[in-house]
């Protein structure tokens, strides 16, 4: 492996990074306060019983009607003939119902597999029969999907809800709309199915079952995998979960060490709930601080977000660098007051250098960039809450974490030098769901997780990603990392979004192929390479740029190379 220009190896002392840390954030995990995600939820709840927990289109739930109704549907559950350990799938955007229908889950003992909303019949088909599956909860608008799949599944019972459902009287005319006029409703039929409100009122006349859940139990199925391969169900436990969200509330203190912290604080959640960023920090670490969180069911309608931005008093937004630079893509985003935003959090993907400095210049508030899997419930590193300035790393790892880099043939190699991330602490999964050959890959002798991220950490401990292994571009012989050319490309004025990969070339066995996105429509091919010669050593200069109107994007807004590949 080598070591990156500029990042000479040296020895690694014993956890390089805790000499970094904030003052006020301890190197180790106190006890965990709860047994399980149940038990956070109930004592959440009593103890902030008249805060707002959700709002969503204008309602609002509290706390104590989220203990309520969350009782309702766990007991529900339990009278189906439902087992502790049972999974029930969960397919539907950031409405009120997702919290409620997770939460419910879990309350009964049960194991959640949250399932993306635009899976095709395909995907999900996969995902339920993986996972076993006995019971869905599906948005009336992807009903039609869980239909055509039904049949070659072990699901016996089946939740449709619609997207006014939970909005009281406003829901009449969200879901005439949402069904008459807007038409994003398909036909469906399921034979039996349910509505969220039958079960609720089925459910108040059950009581809810002891369910016995220990740390150790099974919370998530969290499948990944997707955009590499057949996707795969990372086990998450209670533990994980629990232990990721304590790790995230420590490492929180250190924006709040100099200003004080707001007496309940207001999240905007428009990253999905069934991703694990949006799950554990919004959703988790959110309950346990009595927070709220303005759910968000559709990202993509930006001038919608811009204006629930504008009315909702946002004081901590994890979002995605793409997510990030639509929003300021946005004129009228550019002029809402932003004095209340604390913290913006970024995760996902790379947040790319120029990305966060215009944010910083429009918002005032700085991106912290962290990093993390769906098998690392999710976050392992993060960059210093208190930080004044954009690192370009991925940070420190949080407490309790080891991150130590390694070669192929998992040697721990010096400061400085390229290799695999490899991640230990409490947060990392149990193993991949009946899948212990690739358990076992992922896996080191010693407890560590294989990222499948190539990086190096430096002498303060701070670990930069130089790319995914499957990403990585060979033009001569000479290692291309495609993060490096993207972040160059950004730097440009004229350029909204770019994408690098490698194509076969006779002469150098790989040339670097960029894909861009034009904000400045009279941008030119000579202008590009004009930039990146300006930038990047030659055998990093793309050989090649092709112009598209977008580029392809996970739900979630990660640009897929592997659809530009294709």
């Amino acid at each position: 492996m080598n070591s990156i220009s500029g990042h000479p190896s040296a020895a690694k002392p014993e956890k390089p990074w805790l000499a970094a840390y904030p003052d006020v954030v301890p190197a180790e995990l106190p006890p965990m306060e709860h047994e399980s995600l149940a038990e956070l939820l109930e004592k959440s709840c009593a103890r902030y019983a008249d805060r707002i927990a959700f709002s969503s289109m204008g309602k609002s739930l509290t706390y104590r009607e989220l203990e309520n109704l969350t009782r309702k549907i766990a007991a529900w559950l339990q009278s189906t003939g439902l087992e502790k350990g049972d999974r029930v799938a969960v397919m539907m955007p950031n409405v009120l119902q997702t919290p409620i229908a997770v939460y419910g889950i879990l309350r009964a003992g049960l194991v959640v597999v949250n399932v993306n909303p635009l899976y095709t019949p395909r995907e999900l088909e996969h995902q339920l029969a993986d996972s076993g599956a006995k019971a869905i909860f599906v948005l009336e608008n992807f009903a039609r999907t869980v239909e055509q799949v039904l049949a070659k599944t072990d699901v016996r019972h089946v939740v449709v809800t619609s997207l006014g459902e939970m909005l009281g009287a406003k829901g009449l005319i969200v879901n005439l709309i949402v069904r008459k006029v807007k038409k994003l409703v398909p036909s469906w039929s399921i034979p039996k199915h349910k509505t969220f409100r039958q079960i609720l009122a089925e459910g108040s006349g059950k009581a809810l079952k002891p369910s016995g859940l220990k740390s150790s139990d099974i919370a998530f199925l969290q499948y990944t995998g997707g955009t590499t391969g057949v996707a795969k169900g990372a086990i998450l436990t209670h533990s994980n979960l629990l232990c990721n969200k304590m790790q995230l509330q420590l490492w929180l203190k250190s924006a709040f060490d100099s200003k004080k912290q707001p007496d309940v604080l207001n999240f905007l959640c428009a990253l999905p709930l069934y991703h694990i960023f949006a799950l554990t920090v919004n959703s988790l670490m959110g309950m346990s601080l009595g927070a709220h969180n303005v759910l968000i069911a559709n990202p993509r309608d930006i001038p919608a977000l811009v204006r629930e931005f504008s009315k909702s008093n946002v004081h901590i937004f994890p979002g995605l660098n793409t997510l990030f630079n639509a929003l300021m893509n946005n004129a009228e985003f550019a002029k809402l007051d932003f004095s209340s935003l604390v913290m913006s959090l970024g995760g996902g993907m790379a947040v790319q250098r120029p990305v966060a400095e215009r944010w910083l210049k429009m918002t005032g508030s700085h991106i912290t960039e962290g990093y993390g899997l769906s098998e690392t419930s999710p976050v392992a590193t993060a960059n210093r809450f208190d930080s004044p300035e954009f690192t370009g790393s991925i940070g420190l790892p949080i407490p309790s974490t080891e991150l130590d880099i390694r070669d192929e043939d998992g040697n721990s190699l010096s400061l400085g030098e390229v290799g695999e991330i490899c991640i230990r602490g409490p947060q990392v999964m149990a193993g991949y769901w009946q899948k212990p050959e690739d358990t076992a890959r992922a896996m080191t002798p010693d407890g560590y997780f294989r990222t499948g991220d190539m990086g190096f950490m430096d002498g303060r401990g701070y670990t930069k990603i130089v790319d995914r292994k499957k990403d990585m571009i060979i033009v001569s012989g000479f290692n291309v990392y495609p993060n490096e050319i993207e972040e160059v490309a950004a730097m440009h004025p004229g350029i909204l979004e770019a994408a690098a990969i490698g194509i076969a070339d006779q002469h150098s066995g790989e040339a670097v192929k960029l894909f861009v996105v034009r904000k400045d429509l009279a941008l030119t091919e000579a202008d590009v390479k004009s930039h990146c010669a300006a930038n990047l050593t030659n055998y990093k200069r793309p050989r090649f740029i092709e112009f598209r109107t977008e580029l392809p994007k996970s739900p979630v807004g990660k640009i897929l190379r592997k659809d530009l590949r294709s």
